[in-house]
């Protein structure tokens, strides 16, 4: 450990090279602030797609379709999938979505049966303004998750439109579904009647829960064989599952920002270690001063230490709270067929962040530091 009165010395030394320094320091904040970035989509990839053992929803699409688009299903079906064996509710839901492809800016609506939503899915749901109430009284009107609406800057009475559908926000809600933070829930008839849809008792998918998370499997395969005959056949999931399917190249994607990650890693250490070469290089002469002044050569190495860890602190800093307040205040979230994954600013990061870059500057500073501390004495002089 460094003692605290030596950190005058270790700023000093940082603050000669004042552009060196600055230089370093906003390229570390850039490594950090990429890597807090990929973090935060790994947390909401994995939010997403990671099956619990406690899940308990099922959703019913049409087979062999992926966009909302083109999965159509009878509403008739919700009828006989209640009569199912372990089936507590059946939700019809009608989803349209201004696009299809992955964007980072899509609005999904979710038509629903507002009195089996009122009943099923609003207690699980935080108000932060308007009522479930004043969304029931109205035809047209649409509860906005959070997210939606701190992106498109709604606010309760607003009118909305987007794919052609037009909508007054009855409410804005909180929710810990990742899922129901980036959509816009409306009456079902009014989706169905909608311009350019006009599909009365046709829905996209249908969401069912089931009374024990381990019948998933089972009661999917009875839904599933239900309707193996029909004209519309379905291919049933659970909800996590489901997910993972329809953003099956969102998680390549992540896959490789990984690598990115680990780039943004080494870039770090490689800029830390490099700027604190130069500097140890610089001063060679008064490394031997202070040495036949007394500094034994475990001190210079602390010293020269700390100048890395410094350097890295504040880049650490500066980068990781920039993507976290970018983040927390962008509310970004990345969306394939209507699915959304959130990048979540989670607090925690930042301690991540720090550490980490505090880390790789002490492994920067070691090389450099060993030299330092065993120079010859006369050698240095004649430099």
């Amino acid at each position: 450990m460094l003692s605290p009165k030596f950190v005058p010395l270790v700023l000093k030394q940082v603050l000669r090279r004042r552009t060196r320094s600055l230089l370093t320091i906003l390229g570390v904040a850039t490594a950090m602030f990429l890597f807090t970035v990929v973090e935060s989509i790994q947390a909401g990839m994995r939010e997403a797609t990671e099956q619990s053992a406690q899940e308990t929803t099922l959703v019913v699409y049409r087979e062999n379709r992926f966009c909302p688009f083109t999965s159509r299903l009878p509403e008739r079906y919700s009828s006989q999938i209640e009569s199912i064996p372990g089936v507590v509710s059946v939700q019809p839901m009608k989803v349209i979505v201004n696009n299809c492809r992955t964007s980072l800016d899509v609005v999904t609506y979710r038509g629903v049966v507002s009195d089996l939503f009122a009943k099923y899915h609003a207690p699980d749901l935080k108000l932060l303004s308007g009522s479930v109430a004043d969304w029931q009284a109205r035809g047209d009107a649409a509860l906005v998750g959070e997210t939606l609406a701190t992106r498109r800057k709604l606010k309760t009475g607003d009118r909305f439109s987007a794919n052609g559908v037009v909508v007054s926000i009855a409410g804005i809600f909180h929710s810990e579904e990742p899922q129901d933070q980036n959509v816009a829930y409306v009456h079902l008839d009014f989706l169905q009647r909608a311009p350019g849809v006009k599909q009365l008792g046709v829905v996209t998918q249908f969401n069912v829960k089931v009374s024990d998370p381990s019948k998933l499997k089972e009661v999917a395969e009875k839904i599933d064989a239900q309707f193996k005959t029909d004209q519309s056949p379905t291919s049933t999931r659970g909800e996590k599952a489901f997910i993972a399917r329809a953003v099956g190249d969102l998680l390549e994607l992540t896959r490789f920002t990984r690598w990115l990650s680990i780039g943004c890693v080494i870039a770090v250490l490689a800029l830390v270690g490099n700027a604190i070469v130069l500097s140890v290089q610089d001063r060679v002469r008064e490394y031997a001063v202070l040495q036949t002044l007394g500094f034994k050569s475990g001190l210079l190495s602390r010293l020269i230490i700390a100048e890395g860890v410094l350097l890295s602190f504040l880049g650490g800093m500066l980068g990781t709270a920039a993507a976290l307040l970018l983040l927390k205040f962008g509310s970004y979230s990345l969306s394939n067929e209507g699915l959304s994954i959130n990048f979540h600013a989670r607090p925690e990061l930042l301690g991540v962040g720090l550490l980490l870059s505090m880390a790789l500057g002490v492994a920067a500073g070691l090389v450099p530091a060993r030299q330092a501390s065993r120079a010859d004495i006369v050698t240095a002089f004649r430099i």
